[in-house]
C-alpha cells in the first residue's frame, strides 16, 4: 500500500513532513512546558499535520478529530501524544535554572526562525532576563530588546538592522550553551 507522503515525495498533502510534523509536535511540548501558552487550536492543527505525514501514535487521531466543543480535551490529549512519542521536556526544578532554559529554548526559537527576533528578545527580556537580575550572557540580547522597543522610523536604523543584531545576538547566545539548546 502507498502512503500519501510516498506519493507526494516524502510531504503529506498539508504540505508538512514527517520530521516537520515531528519538530513542529516538540517545540509545542516544550512550549507548554516552560509555560508558554498554547492555544488547543493550535495543537489540534499539529496533531492533523502529523496524522497527515503518517506519524504514528494512539492519541494523535483522537486530538487532530477533536471538535470546537470538545477543545477542552486538547491539552490532556496533546500530553498523552507527547508520551507516546517521546517528545516530552523536562524543565528543571530550580525556578533559576527554570528560567535559564526558557531564555535558551527562546533564542533557539528566534536562530530556527519561528521566532520574530524582536519579540524573541523581548521576550527574553521581559520573562527572563529580568528574572535573573540581568546577567552578563543575556545583555546582548536585553539591549537588541530595548533598541527594538525604542525603535521608530525617524531613528535613521532600519528595523530589520534591528532584528538581525537580535538574531546575531541569540544565536551567540544559543552557540555558548551548546548543541543541546536546539534541540
Amino acid at each position: 500500500m502507498t502512503s500519501r507522503s510516498d506519493v507526494n515525495g516524502g510531504r503529506d498533502v498539508s504540505g508538512v513532513t514527517k520530521d516537520q510534523a515531528l519538530k513542529q509536535l516538540r517545540t509545542l511540548a516544550q512550549a507548554r512546558a516552560l509555560g508558554r501558552p498554547v492555544g488547543s487550536d493550535r495543537l489540534i492543527q499539529a496533531a492533523l499535520d502529523a496524522l497527515l505525514a503518517d506519524v504514528d501514535s494512539p492519541s494523535l487521531p483522537l486530538l487532530a478529530g477533536l471538535g470546537r466543543r470538545e477543545e477542552h480535551h486538547a491539552q490532556e490529549l496533546f500530553d498523552h501524544v507527547a508520551e507516546e512519542l517521546g517528545i516530552g521536556f523536562d524543565v528543571p526544578a530550580d525556578p533559576t535554572a527554570a528560567k535559564w532554559a526558557l531564555a535558551y529554548w527562546l533564542a533557539a526559537q528566534i536562530v530556527d526562525g519561528s521566532l520574530d527576533p524582536a519579540t524573541g528578545a523581548d521576550l527574553i527580556w521581559a520573562e527572563a532576563a529580568m528574572d535573573l537580575g540581568y546577567p552578563e550572557e543575556l545583555r546582548s540580547v536585553v539591549m537588541c530588546a530595548i533598541q527594538l522597543a525604542d525603535w521608530d522610523e525617524g531613528q535613521g536604523i532600519p528595523l530589520e538592522q534591528l532584528k538581525e543584531e537580535a538574531l546575531r545576538a541569540a544565536r551567540e547566545l544559543v552557540e555558548r550553551r551548546g548543541p543541546e539548546t536546539i534541540a
